[in-house]
C-alpha cells in the first residue's frame, strides 16, 4: 500500500519506530459501498454486444472447442458369425412312389415348385431309369448343345443320374428313382445329395432310399 505525503517513508533501523499517539490521529471516513454498476452504454460510433454475446451475458452455454470435446469411441472391427447349420445342409423331402411312378411324382414336385415360385433354373431333375422326354429330346441335337443348355441355367435341366458329377449344383434337385441298373441309386443319391443348395426331393421307394442315406425321411 502505498505510503501518504504526510508520512514520510523512516527505516526504522536508523530512527527506531515511530508511535503515534492515539489522540493525534484522526478517525477516517468510511468509503461509501458502491452500488451495482450501470449497464454499458455504446459509445457513439461502437456498435454495442452482438446478440451471441447478449446470449452468453445471459447465462447461456458456451459451445465447447472442438479439441476440449470428449473423443467419441471407435467401433471396432466385428467379428464375423459362424454360418448356421440349417444353411449348409439341404433339406429331404421323400414322396413314395414306385419305379414306373417315380418319373410322373417328380413331375408333379416340379409343377409344384414352379407354381411356388421357384425360377425354372433353380431346378435339377436326375432320373436313375428312362430319361425325361425334354432330355430325350435335346440330346439329339449333340452333347455340346444339351450341355450348354446346362450351363446357362435358365430352365429346369433334365439329366442322367449317371452324370450327377457333370451336373452343376442348384438350390433344388429332384432325384427320380424310375429303375435303371442295380445300384444306380445307390452309387447317385449322395452326390445328389450334394448338389443341392437348399432341398432334395427323391421320389422312390422309401425303403430303399432310406438305405441309401442312412436316415429316416
Amino acid at each position: 500500500m502505498p505510503l501518504t505525503p504526510e508520512e514520510p517513508q523512516i527505516h526504522e533501523s536508523a530512527q527506531g519506530p515511530r508511535v503515534t499517539p492515539a489522540a493525534s490521529r484522526t478517525a477516517q471516513t468510511p468509503r461509501p459501498v458502491p452500488g451495482p454498476r450501470p449497464a454499458a452504454v455504446p459509445r457513439p460510433g461502437r456498435p454495442g454486444p452482438s446478440p451471441a454475446a447478449a446470449s452468453r451475458a445471459g447465462g447461456a452455454p458456451r459451445p465447447v472447442p472442438p479439441a476440449q470435446r470428449a473423443p467419441q469411441a471407435t467401433p471396432g472391427p466385428v467379428a464375423p458369425t459362424a454360418p448356421s447349420v440349417s444353411a449348409a445342409v439341404p433339406q429331404i423331402q421323400l414322396i413314395p412312389a414306385s419305379a414306373e411312378g417315380a418319373l410322373d411324382a417328380a413331375e408333379e414336385a416340379v409343377d409344384l415348385l414352379l407354381d411356388t415360385g421357384r425360377a425354372p433354373g433353380d431346378i435339377l431333375v436326375l432320373t436313375t431309369g428312362d430319361p425325361h422326354p425334354w432330355a430325350a429330346h435335346e440330346l439329339s441335337f449333340g452333347e455340346a448343345a444339351y450341355w450348354a443348355l446346362h450351363d446357362a441355367g435358365d430352365d429346369v435341366f433334365y439329366a442322367d443320374a449317371a452324370q450327377v458329377q457333370r451336373a452343376a449344383g442348384r438350390p433344388v434337385v429332384v432325384f427320380a428313382a424310375n429303375g435303371g441298373p442295380a445300384g444306380a441309386t445307390a452309387a447317385a443319391l449322395p452326390t445328389a445329395f450334394a448338389r443341392a443348395g437348399a432341398l432334395l426331393i427323391v421320389c422312390g421307394d422309401a425303403q430303399q432310399i432310406n438305405a441309401v442315406l442312412g436316415t429316416g425321411v
